[in-house]
């Protein structure tokens, strides 16, 4: 009965320490989707490198959008992503993007990979290639710091 009682307990304790590291691993996945975008974009470019400047500069830049308005991810992020933003047309709050101060964002990698589907063709009018989804987030993994409020 004992040894039995020290196999549960080993067993739980990993479990234990398994939730906890998938609970700290939004910064991992992260790294992951990054790692996954960079070799998908150095299969066309083979010296891809992801960049931070690069994709700052994604996030803020206006495109045209079918209506003729212009719209950046900026334009519901805010141009600082550590901070939360609004959706332009529906006013709903959302969460900032930097998983450093967003502990939920890139939790489900399918989850990540949905949005960018569907903001990249709302906003590029297509996909957004796996360079500037690599840049993006490691942009993102930058940001730290909301903005002071005044």
């Amino acid at each position: 009965m004992k040894k039995l009682n020290i196999i549960l307990a080993a067993f739980l304790g990993l479990a234990a320490l398994s939730t906890q590291a998938y609970a700290a691993s939004n910064v991992t996945n992260a790294e992951v989707l990054t790692k996954k975008y960079t070799g998908i974009a150095q299969t066309v470019n083979p010296e891809f490198v992801p960049s931070v400047s690069e994709g700052k500069t994604f996030y803020n830049r206006k495109f045209t959008l079918k209506d003729g308005k212009q719209a950046a991810c900026a334009s519901c992020h805010t141009s600082n992503p550590a901070d939360a933003g609004k959706h332009i047309v529906t006013g709903k709050a959302i969460a900032p993007l930097a998983p450093a101060v967003n502990k939920k964002r890139f939790r489900s990698l399918d989850k990540v990979e949905y949005k960018f589907t569907e903001h990249c063709n709302d906003i590029l009018g297509a996909d957004c290639t796996a360079g500037e989804k690599a840049n993006y987030i490691v942009y993102l993994l930058t940001e730290r710091t909301p903005t002071a409020k005044k």
